[in-house]
């Protein structure tokens, strides 16, 4: 009888890359002839980053720089969650962007359903912000890999622990 083979589903990210492409972002601000003089703050908790800057124009300028460092270090766009533009103290404008790490509830439900739903045979289990998938052939768990590839889903998904 063959062994099951199986994988994790996750959505993490690399937090030095993130913290690099900040830094990279600052300088880039810091150096930039029309960015220059706006006296701009680029800040992150753990989970936010707060860019705090002139105008709504330097606010976007700021954030195609933090975006592009991003995407120059591997980091997926997916897990920036923007909130609303705000009013900041002297006439300034802030926003907070939030980091989306883990998968939730109901979208690793409708991924499982996915998976049940095209293989029969493969069993996924939801595991706190992970889902592991499990199968006895090693060629359904790549069908299932490039199912949730092809798939536009709101989160970078990563396929980690891989086991025959």
């Amino acid at each position: 009888m063959a062994a099951e083979c199986s994988f994790d589903i996750v959505s993490e990210y690399d937090e030095q890359e993130l913290v690099n492409a900040i830094d990279q972002a600052r300088r880039e601000v810091q150096t930039r002839f029309d960015l220059k003089d706006t006296k701009t703050e680029i800040a992150q908790t753990k989970d936010t980053i707060v860019i705090n800057t002139e105008s709504t124009l330097t606010l976007k300028g700021v954030r195609d720089i933090l975006e592009s460092k991003a995407v120059r270090r591997g980091l997926s766009l997916k897990i920036f969650k923007p909130g609303k533009e705000e009013d900041a103290a002297s006439g300034r404008v802030r926003q907070v962007i939030e980091l989306q790490q883990g998968i939730a509830q109901d979208l690793a439900k409708s991924i499982t359903k996915t998976i049940r739903d095209k293989y029969p045979k493969v069993k996924p289990q939801i595991q706190g912000e992970a889902i592991r998938v499990s199968a006895k052939s090693r060629d359904e768990l790549q069908a299932v890999i490039a199912l949730l590839k092809e798939k536009d889903l709101p989160v970078p998904l990563q396929f980690i622990n891989y086991r025959s």
